[in-house]
């Protein structure tokens, strides 16, 4: 651990030394070539600046820039004195990096690699969200849209299949909060309730997810979800909800959409040793089920049950067209349009 200490801290020095040569450099070209080089080109230095060092560094590198900015305008005198305009852009953009500096290092974001490790968490979100291979005889897809094309989401699903391949679970979750201000919660919690799900019985999962949240102690800790485990052998399955909207099954002896309204249960992280029961059905050929996030459905301008018609309604009018793929235009054609978090998630029995 010394040994990495003292290499970052070299690191650290080198970057320091490199951009107050930069600096210097800049200075002697605009003594130099003042009728080409231009002044902005301390600017410059300042944002590259402000993008690798630490607040310190940072402050350092800014105090020789505004020294060299002074002595090279006393020496070029009235050949090619710095305008006013450029001095205060400059000065502005010292205050803003040293401000931006010190809000990343913060949160330990220092350097480019501050937003490699923000990019990776959110791979591994959705990484998370990737469902199981199945049987033949099954298909399954995912669909998450985030909103206003934010590229974090306050929903997100976790899916496993047993170590005998025979059941698979699904829990599509939907964090209070939209786009990237619930990204961050969802982060969390997936990881939490990616570990819970299939080491949990089915009837445990919910509670055990709603235990969890209470700990966690969030001013907007609330959460909804629904769980459902399918048994890719018989095709009969369990469902519960922990304040989501109910999950619509498709028959295809009847050619219509159902909804499955029992399995109710509060939201997750509001009620301690709250219930949640379960509901039964079975899947047969053909036949097929949709999780959904209430942006689905949900819209400032629609009733709750006109939004579940509507899907309900283009559900009946997509599937024409087969299952696969109706995920995503499920999502496409969301009652909150593209004004907050979507996510759909289709499984079916061929």
């Amino acid at each position: 651990m010394g040994k990495i200490a003292s290499r970052l801290e070299r690191s650290r020095i080198v970057l320091v030394v490199m951009f107050v040569c930069l600096v210097l450099l800049a200075g002697l070209a605009v003594l130099a070539w003042p009728a080409y080089m231009p002044w902005s080109v301390f600017a410059l230095i300042v944002v590259g600046a402000g993008l690798f060092l630490e607040p310190v560094p940072l402050l350092i590198v800014c105090g020789v820039v505004a020294a060299d900015i002074i002595v090279v305008g006393l020496m070029l005198a009235d050949r090619k004195a710095a305008t006013e305009g450029t001095v205060a852009v400059v000065v502005v953009l010292m205050f803003l990096m040293l401000w931006l500096s010190r809000a990343r290092s913060q949160v330990g974001l220092v350097g480019v690699k501050g937003e490699s490790m923000l990019v990776d968490m959110r791979d591994r979100l959705r990484a998370q969200g990737e469902l199981p291979a199945l049987p033949r005889t099954w298909g399954a897809e995912v669909a998450l849209e985030s909103a206003y094309g934010d590229r974090f989401a306050g929903d997100f699903v976790v899916a496993t299949r047993s170590t005998d391949g025979r059941m698979l679970e699904i829990a599509l979750v939907d964090v209070s909060g939209k786009g990237r201000n619930a990204g961050t919660r969802s982060l969390l919690l997936s990881g939490a309730l990616g570990g819970l799900l299939g080491e949990m019985s089915e009837c445990g999962f919910l509670r055990s997810a709603n235990n969890h949240l209470l700990r966690l102690r969030w001013p907007e800790g609330f959460a909804t979800a629904v769980h459902v485990a399918i048994d890719l052998e018989t095709g009969t399955f369990t469902i519960g909800y922990a304040g989501h909207p109910a999950a619509a099954q498709f028959s295809a002896g009847s050619g219509r959409w159902t909804l499955l309204s029992g399995g109710r249960g509060p939201l997750l992280g509001v009620i301690e040793d709250a219930d949640y029961p379960r509901e039964d059905g079975r899947l047969r050929g053909g036949d097929a089920l949709v999780l959904y996030s209430d942006g689905v459905i949900e819209a400032r301008d629609i009733a709750l049950d006109d939004g579940i018609d509507r899907m309900l309604g283009r559900a009946e009018f997509f599937v024409t067209k087969g299952f696969a793929g109706l995920a995503q235009r499920l999502c496409d054609h969301a009652a909150a349009g593209h004004g907050d978090d979507r996510a759909v998630v289709t499984v079916w029995r061929r």
